[in-house]
């Protein structure tokens, strides 16, 4: 079965994973991957390489949004058998490392596990290695500040909150924003469709979280590319917006 590989723009494409997107920026042979889902993803992301054209020895650099395994995935298997290095904001390179983890407790999710939706969710994150000891042993900061020299010259956008160091990445030339975990259009575990904070239950710190949903409001985008849901088209502000009604 084909990954589900999604042309949002020129050169950059969303792919749906296991209930986790991550997100290829090709230019001529080289590529910028944003996240690689779970551990249990790792055929998916290789698989989605090949479908635009690329391979995992093209891969300029790997980027994270936030260090959950769900979106750390296959950071170290590139790491380790590539060379390709890791990049994060510098508040979450530490969590990368385990240093520490920010992520939410199995006993949180089986206090919510009346919701609809979080048992079936939790089963499948357990068995796709949502659990799992899966560190970066080498991460490394943004080397610069501003566009980062990389395919797609992509440009972090710190939103702490769902952990310290989330970074969402903008692409002003593509018109579009890649929001990890900061801005959603769905999970499994929420009933609303649409842009929206993910549940309460998964962040950090959720007031900085959604006062990080302000960061968007400036920028020129109208396409938005999230960690979990489909693809939104329209003004990233509005998104935004939507978001934070809905939220308080």
């Amino acid at each position: 079965m084909r990954t589900d590989v999604q042309q949002v723009a020129d050169g950059t494409y969303l792919v749906h994973g296991s209930n986790t997107n991550w997100v290829i920026l090709r230019e001529g042979d080289a590529v910028t991957l944003v996240d690689t889902g779970y551990p249990g993803d790792r055929q998916k992301v290789l698989d989605s390489l090949a479908q635009v054209g690329s391979s995992p020895q093209a891969v300029a650099a790997v980027l994270i949004t936030h260090a959950h395994n769900d979106h750390l995935g296959s950071a170290q298997y590139l790491s380790t058998t590539y060379g390709t290095p890791v990049y994060l904001h510098e508040a979450e390179v530490p969590h990368a490392r385990r240093d520490f983890q920010h992520q939410v407790s199995v006993g949180r999710v089986l206090r919510n596990g009346w919701r609809p939706g979080v048992l079936p969710w939790a089963v499948h994150a357990i068995r796709s290695g949502g659990t799992a000891h899966n560190p970066v042993t080498s991460p490394r900061p943004f080397p610069t500040a501003g566009p980062l020299d990389l395919p797609g010259r992509p440009v972090p956008v710190h939103t702490p909150g769902h952990t310290l160091g989330h970074c969402a990445f903008h692409l002003p030339d593509a018109g579009v924003l890649i929001s990890g975990d900061a801005l959603v259009s769905g999970h499994p575990t929420a009933r609303p469709k649409g842009p929206q904070l993910l549940p309460d239950m998964f962040h950090h710190e959720r007031a900085r979280a959604l006062a990080s949903l302000e960061l968007f409001d400036g920028l020129d985008a109208d396409v938005l590319a999230p960690g979990h849901g489909p693809v939104h088209r329209g003004a990233v502000r509005d998104a935004a917006r939507q978001a934070r009604e809905q939220a308080v």
